[in-house]
């Protein structure tokens, strides 16, 4: 198993995101629990490219502090929503023969969904544990029910395994 920690720069991770205490609380969870557990964390950063907010060479790129990865913990940069094109994520996975991805981060409509589904696309496991994912108001749905629309609905026994805290914590001491 890896823990594949998405998006949660500087420039997005705030309290503006859904949730956002239990969403930061449990990925330093989660995070710690890897580590100790010998299980590898891996980031993803999203990069929008020159000009833009979120771009290489700005302080909003950078992952979050609570969340900053430890010295030779691997970072991927991407320029579209999936980690798995023109990143070497994917064939990174296959090399070490991974078969199971914990996925936490930003944003669940967004990069999350992407993540997500083109994971299951390469044959992957995909696990998404409760809360450790977040969004903020769209057009369409308020944050809170584009979280629940995707974790309960779209993802859940289709894409993923979507699971409580306690189990996603009993996997990792498994693992």
């Amino acid at each position: 198993m890896v823990l594949l920690v998405v998006d949660t720069q500087k420039l997005i991770t705030t309290d503006a995101v859904y949730n956002f205490k239990e969403f930061e609380k449990r990925i330093k969870c989660l995070i710690k629990l890897a580590r100790q557990n010998n299980v590898e964390v891996i980031y993803i950063r999203h990069d929008d490219g020159p000009a833009e907010a979120l771009t290489k060479g700005v302080d909003g790129f950078e992952i979050y502090d609570g969340f900053a990865p430890e010295d030779g913990e691997k970072i991927y940069d991407k320029t579209v929503n999936s980690p798995f094109i023109e990143t070497g994520l994917l064939e990174y996975l296959q090399e070490k023969m991974e078969q199971n991805i914990m996925v936490v981060g930003l944003q669940t409509d967004y990069c999350i969904d992407a993540t997500i589904k083109c994971g299951f696309e390469h044959g992957f496991h995909m696990i998404v544990p409760e809360y450790t994912n977040s969004t903020v108001d769209n057009d369409f749905m308020n944050a809170e029910q584009t979280y629940k629309y995707y974790n309960e609905f779209i993802w859940n026994r289709r894409y993923a395994e979507c699971v409580s805290m306690e189990e996603a914590m009993k996997m990792m001491n498994l693992k």
